[in-house]
C-alpha cells in the first residue's frame, strides 16, 4: 500500500511536474555568509561615499569647545559646512575618506552580514521567517553584529576621527592668529597641516588604535539592538511586491525611520566616544574613562552638550543606513533570483518544493 499524506497526496504523484501557482512561491535560496559579507561591503562603500561630508560636519560640531571668550568656532551645521569649504576647499569635506572606506568595508560587511546570518539562525531555531522573529531574538542578533563589528573596525574609527579633526585644528590656529598674534598661533598649532593615516597609525601604535574600545561598544551595540529590530518591524508594516517581499521604497523608508530612532538614542555615547578618542591638545581636558568624560561634559557644558550634533548625526546615520540597507537588499534579491531554480511564478517545479522520491517506504 502506498503512503498517502494530507499535504502531498499519493507520493508517486510527485513525479508529475506542476505549475507553481502565484500564491505559492517556492522558498528562495539563502545567500552564504561570504556573499553576505561582500554585499555588505559594497553597500557600505556606496552609502558612506554619499554621506561622508555630513559626517565631517557632525564630528567637528561634537568636538568643538568654547574659547576663552566663550565663543564657538561653528554656529551650526551650515556654518560648519561653509567654513570647511572656505578654508579647506571641497576636498576638506572628504578628509579621511580613504581610510574610512577601508574600515567601512569590514564594518558594514560584518554588521549587515552577521545580523542577517544571526536572524536566519534564530528564525530556523524558532521555525519563523528571519523578519518575523521575536524582538528579543532580533536584539540578540543586533548585539552580536555590533560586538563583532567593533572588534574589527575600532582602529579605522580612530584614524578617521583624527583625520577629520586635523583640519579643525589648523582652522583654530588661524582664529588664534587673528585674536592673539603670531606667538599664540605658534603655540596653538600642534598637529601637522597634512596629517596622513600612516602618521596617525605610527603615532598611536597598536594599543592606541584600540583605545577606548569600550566607548565604541557602548555606542554601536545599543545602536544595532535598536536599529535592526526596528527596521524589521517597519518593513513588515509597509507595502510588499508581487513576490511578498517589502518594496524597495518600503526598505528605504524603513531604514530612514529606524536610523533616526537609533541614532538619536545613542547620540550621548557618540559624543563621549568622540571626546575620548580624540588626541588632546595642550590645555584640553584629559578624561580617565567613559564615566569621567560623561560627568565632565555635564558639569562644564550642561546636559544638552551630550546631544551636541544630534541633528547632523541623524541626518548622516538615517540616510547612510537606509542607502546601505537598500543596496544590500537589492544584491541579496539578485543573488536569490539568479541562484534559485524554479523559484519564479510559472516555472516548472515539484509540488510542495519536495524532490521526486527515488525510493518509497512501502507500508505493510
Amino acid at each position: 500500500m502506498l503512503p498517502i499524506t494530507p499535504q502531498y497526496g499519493i507520493l508517486p504523484a510527485l513525479h508529475s511536474p506542476v505549475e507553481t501557482p502565484p500564491a505559492q512561491q517556492l522558498p528562495k535560496k539563502k545567500s552564504s555568509l561570504m556573499e553576505k559579507l561582500v554585499c555588505g561591503a559594497i553597500a557600505g562603500v556606496i552609502g558612506t561615499t554619499i554621506i561622508f561630508p555630513l559626517d565631517i560636519v557632525k564630528t567637528r560640531l561634537q568636538n568643538q569647545k568654547r574659547s576663552a571668550s566663550g565663543a564657538l568656532q561653528y554656529r551650526g551645521g551650515l556654518d560648519c559646512l561653509r567654513q570647511i569649504i572656505a578654508k579647506e576647499g571641497a576636498r576638506g569635506l572628504y578628509r579621511g575618506l580613504a581610510p574610512n572606506l577601508i574600515g567601512i568595508c569590514p564594518e558594514k560587511a560584518i554588521k549587515l552580514a552577521v545580523n542577517d546570518y544571526s536572524r536566519e539562525y534564530w528564525g530556523h531555531k524558532t521555525g519563523k521567517h528571519a523578519d518575523k522573529i521575536s524582538p528579543l531574538y532580533g536584539m540578540i542578533s543586533g548585539a552580536t553584529a555590533g560586538i563583532c563589528q567593533v572588534i574589527a573596525t575600532n582602529p579605522m574609527e580612530m584614524v578617521k576621527i583624527q583625520m577629520q579633526l586635523a583640519g579643525m585644528s589648523s582652522a583654530t590656529a588661524t582664529v588664534s592668529t587673528a585674536a592673539s598674534g603670531a606667538a599664540a598661533a605658534t603655540a596653538a598649532t600642534t598637529p601637522p597641516a597634512r596629517l596622513t593615516a600612516i602618521d596617525i597609525v605610527r603615532s598611536l601604535g597598536l594599543r592606541g588604535l584600540y583605545r577606548h574600545t569600550g566607548a565604541t561598544l557602548a555606542r554601536d551595540v545599543p545602536f544595532s539592538i535598536v536599529f535592526f529590530p526596528t527596521l524589521a518591524a517597519l518593513k513588515m508594516l509597509g507595502p510588499v511586491d508581487a513576490q511578498g517581499d517589502p518594496t524597495f521604497a518600503n526598505v528605504f523608508g524603513s531604514g530612514v525611520a529606524a536610523g533616526i530612532v537609533a541614532a538619536a538614542v545613542v547620540t550621548p555615547m557618540d559624543v563621549v566616544k568622540t571626546r575620548l578618542q580624540v588626541t588632546p591638545k595642550p590645555g584640553d581636558p584629559v578624561f580617565r574613562g567613559m564615566a569621567h568624560c560623561w560627568s565632565e561634559i555635564i558639569k562644564n557644558e550642561g546636559p544638552r552638550a551630550l546631544f551636541k550634533g544630534v541633528i547632523p548625526r541623524v541626518m548622516i546615520v538615517s540616510p547612510l543606513f537606509a542607502i546601505t540597507v537598500l543596496v544590500y537588499e537589492v544584491q541579496q534579491r539578485y543573488l536569490a533570483s539568479s541562484s534559485s531554480s524554479g523559484g519564479k511564478t510559472g516555472k516548472v517545479a515539484f509540488q510542495g518544493d519536495v524532490p521526486p522520491p527515488l525510493f518509497f517506504k512501502v507500508e505493510k
